[in-house]
């Protein structure tokens, strides 16, 4: 007879306490048993520490004095040694580098990679991308099929627009790059070391090294035009609610 449902919840809940203690006997830092799960594959180098409701699943390695902090997913991840993952990040199939920093609510898709340094903060997502050592992607940002140079730095709001509704094309940003709040680099696109896309920017065509990018369409500004904008509105709310109550 097979195992009823509870019955096999439980002995896959023993299984995993005894896991997290087998591992905590060997140095990682498990901060509670009970609310961290522990996949059988799993590895870690002494020193790592694992804060609760943290899920390890698939093949993840967590390297020494790496920290998995609280709400966080990891499935067939490679963690190195002396990372963070603040709390409440998803990371699938993707490759951490040494003393990088992720999160918080970071999503890293397959084809993820991280060297050394870089760091990829709040809200932003990356998939079939590389950040160079030392980048930084730090907010807002959606990074796909692209590849970030060393120490370029990737502003809020940029999104790499790889996909033209047929097929996915690739961004590469050079090292050193400045890419300003903003962005959208639609690929296929390079943008040279060294070089700055300007806030705002929609581009298009290759940056070479060491340019400015500016794409912005001419701002106007109608001196007093505001209170007219206010009654103009105000009068065509007023048109629908007639309407709508007639």
């Amino acid at each position: 007879m097979s195992e009823s449902t509870p019955d096999l919840l439980m002995r896959e809940h023993r299984e995993n306490r005894q896991r997290c203690e087998q591992w905590r006997a060997q140095g990682v830092l498990i901060m509670d048993v009970e609310r961290t799960v522990i996949g059988a594959e799993v590895q870690f180098e002494p020193g790592a520490r694992i804060w609760p409701n943290v899920v390890l699943l698939g093949q993840t390695t967590v390297g020494a004095r790496s920290e998995v902090r609280p709400g966080c997913w990891l499935e067939d991840t490679a963690v190195a040694n002396d990372v963070l993952i603040k709390p409440n990040c998803v990371c699938e199939q993707a490759q951490i580098g040494p003393k990088c920093q992720v999160g918080p609510m970071a999503h890293l898709r397959p084809g993820a990679v991280l060297k050394t340094g870089s760091k990829v903060g709040n809200f932003v997502e990356m998939k079939k991308a590389v950040l160079g050592e030392g980048a930084k992607a730090n907010h807002l940002t959606y990074l796909g099929n692209a590849t970030v140079g060393a120490k370029a730095n990737i502003g809020a709001g940029t999104i790499t627009c790889n996909y033209d509704g047929h097929g996915k094309h690739a961004t590469a940003i050079g090292d050193g790059a400045f890419i300003g709040s903003n962005s959208s680099l639609v690929a296929p696109v390079s943008i040279g070391a060294g070089a700055i896309v300007g806030a705002g920017s929609t581009v298009s065509r290759d940056v070479p090294e060491d340019a400015l990018a500016v794409e912005r369409a001419e701002e106007r500004i109608l001196a007093g035009y505001a209170p007219k904008l206010h009654r103009r509105n105000q009068q065509r709310a007023e048109r629908a609610k007639r309407g709508s109550d007639s």
